[in-house]
């Protein structure tokens, strides 16, 4: 299992996703979930260990709806005592019991991706404080590949999948004046130099996505503006312009302090959006496939959530 700043990761956490997800698929009940050695969700002040060894993988490709543009990922959430979780699709259209992924001291952000275009993690980027970025695959063993520094010089940084046209996921990552930059991915952690998408971007204080919200199988992003209202941003596939001009989802958006899009939730085939309320309520906007209205009402899937520092996917 790969480590990075004290954490396991690579292919312990990418198999661990992917069984679970498997698990919800075909209706394995949580106990036979944690016979593969997996700690059930529970609150330490950090884990004394991590998981021995990461979930047997098991062949649930047949059952599994997750493709290249509606992927089916988990999602990660840091406590405020640096003790990472993974909670994954329940197959019911929320989130199954935490589960323990590993201890993160030194982890500022985190984004997975699917660079073989199978709807399912394989890889992940991770920064830590100092702005180091390191990339793991689901087959490392060690530590990772350390990409490079200067990464604390974006105050937000996602990969929402495949931009340019390519199979592998590229970055997106928006500098502290307010400029976002695109950074085309090669599947293998390394990258294009960035390339400059537009200033104006510090009118947002979030960014979300993770897969296609239009039905036209490129990657799309959300974007919530001061005064709370949320905008669409089309992907159109062009590295040179990835992304078509905005359009307006809706007001009252500021309820929220998180919002992060883990791909496909409740398994229907679309991309859906994952809002954290400032009272630490979890609600599901459900994908529709269409542009002009890409969301159904929301549905409250938990609560508790204020107690993580870091929710990403």
């Amino acid at each position: 299992m790969a480590t990075f700043n004290g954490r396991k990761t690579g292919k312990a956490f990418s198999r661990l996703a992917v069984a679970a997800i498997a698990a919800a698929l075909v209706g394995v009940s949580a106990s036979a979930a944690s016979a593969d050695g997996v700690y059930p969700g529970h609150t330490p002040a950090a884990p004394k260990q991590a998981p021995k060894q990461a979930p047997k993988a098991r062949n649930f490709a047949a059952a599994a709806p997750g493709n290249a543009a509606n992927p089916i990922f988990a999602l990660l959430a840091v406590d405020n005592s640096n003790s990472g979780w993974v909670y994954v699709p329940n197959g019911t259209g929320g989130l199954g019991a935490r589960t323990i992924a590993g201890y993160f001291p030194y982890l500022a952000n985190d984004t997975f991706v699917d660079n073989n275009a199978d709807g399912d993690i394989d890889g992940e980027w991770q920064w830590d404080g100092n702005g180091n970025l390191r990339y793991f695959k689901d087959t490392d063993t060690g530590s990772g590949t350390a990409i490079g520094g200067g990464w604390n010089t974006y105050d937000k940084v996602l990969s929402p999948g495949n931009l340019a046209g390519g199979q592998a996921y590229d970055l997106i990552a928006r500098d502290k004046a307010g400029v976002l930059w695109l950074y085309l991915g090669y599947g293998n952690g390394t990258m294009t130099s960035r390339i400059k998408v537009g200033a104006g971007w510090g009118a947002y204080t979030q960014l979300a996505g993770k897969g296609d919200l239009n039905g036209d199988g490129k990657a799309d992003i959300v974007a919530r503006d001061t005064s709370g209202v949320l905008w669409l941003y089309k992907g159109t596939g062009n590295y040179n312009a990835p992304f078509a001009a905005r359009t307006r989802i809706g007001g009252g958006w500021n309820a929220y302090n998180t919002l992060v899009s883990t791909g496909d939730v409740d398994l229907d085939g679309r991309t859906d959006l994952i809002a954290r309320d400032t009272n630490g309520g979890l609600w599901l906007y459900k994908g529709t496939g269409n542009a002009a209205a890409p969301y159904q009402a929301r549905v409250q899937i938990g609560y508790g959530y204020n107690i993580y520092r870091l929710m990403t996917s």
